[in-house]
């Protein structure tokens, strides 16, 4: 933190340096500079979102998504609904419940049979990773130092806001942090440890929804994966035969294990003589085959004429 006497420079290492006025707590009554450094991005291989996305570091460590669209549209002047969203660093995307849905047997099968009704969709099986615990913290804290990344709906929108940010760094000002927005957030101190305490044991009946949620997702998985198995168990191994297993829900139709039969053939006649000298090779078995069932032939001949010269009648 930079003393009184000295003054705070406007750019630090292609990052420029946004003060901001940390509020005194009733535990420690004193004010506090907070240097955020901002730096547009220019990555090598820009996207659309890169456009307009503008990277925080060294960000508070008590910040929120709340906290920075307030600081980047009302305490800096510009118009609310300007960001889209707010990254921190660690975080993970969140999982939709149809985001991991992993083919089924029966849709597989519907896509191939001729007489599939018309309008009927496999419904997606939802991961069940996605279903967690309850959260034990009401609010998240980051480390100290760590970064964030604000994206705008446009890149005017970013480039308006660090102008804004720029200029109020500039003339010395410096905005409070959290200001007005003090009863949209969980608190923090000791009320946010009696609240992760209350957390941490949650009633019975919402712990046993999501209990309940994961292992409806968890069985479908399981039953989808066992359809799986014993629909690749019953394909026509090479010579065309189908391993018979209990139970006809998984039945393979004749028509189609001979269409598979059919297309395994194929392959192995397309990648059968790939190389020049694969088919040198073949043509010399079939040869040497040809030649060895000759002289078998000739031996055969040769036994008959034997028997025929030493017959003696009765």
């Amino acid at each position: 933190m930079a003393s009184s006497t000295e003054k705070t420079p406007s750019k630090v290492a292609d990052h420029y340096v946004f003060p901001i006025a940390l509020p005194s707590l009733p535990s420690l009554p004193i004010s506090a500079t907070h240097y955020l450094y901002l730096k547009p991005e220019t990555p090598n291989n820009p996207t659309p979102e890169s456009a307009r996305s503008l990277p925080l570091v060294n960000v508070p460590i008590d910040s929120t998504a709340t906290h920075f669209k307030h600081l980047f549209s009302t305490q800096i002047g510009l118009p609310v609904g300007r960001i889209r969203g707010v990254r921190f660093e660690g975080d993970q995307e969140e999982k939709t419940p149809t985001s991991s849905a992993p083919p089924t047997p029966e849709a597989d099968q519907s896509k191939k049979s001729k007489k599939r009704k018309r309008g009927a969709q496999q419904e997606p099986i939802p991961d069940p990773s996605i279903y967690k615990l309850p959260p034990t913290w009401d609010r998240v804290t980051h480390r100290s130092g760590s970064t964030a990344t604000i994206e705008f709906v446009d890149k005017a929108s970013m480039r308006a806001a660090l102008k804004a940010a720029r200029a109020i760094a500039d003339k010395g000002k410096t905005v409070t942090w959290g200001e007005g927005i003090e009863d949209e957030l969980p608190p923090l101190g000791s009320e946010r440890y009696l609240t992760h305490q209350n957390l941490t044991y949650p009633p019975k009946a919402d712990l046993l929804v999501h209990v309940n949620d994961y292992m409806t997702a968890y069985n479908a998985h399981q039953e989808a994966e066992t359809q799986a198995l014993a629909r690749k168990r019953q394909e026509p191994d090479e010579d065309g035969f189908v391993t018979v297993t209990r139970g006809a829900r998984n039945a393979v139709r004749m028509e189609e294990a001979k269409e598979r039969l059919e297309k395994q053939r194929e392959n192995k006649k397309e990648l059968g003589d790939f190389y020049r000298f694969q088919g040198r090779e073949k043509r010399k078995e079939r040869e040497a085959e040809l030649l060895r069932k000759f002289e078998a032939d000739k031996e055969k001949v040769r036994r008959m004429r034997e028997r025929r010269e030493n017959f003696q009648p009765e």
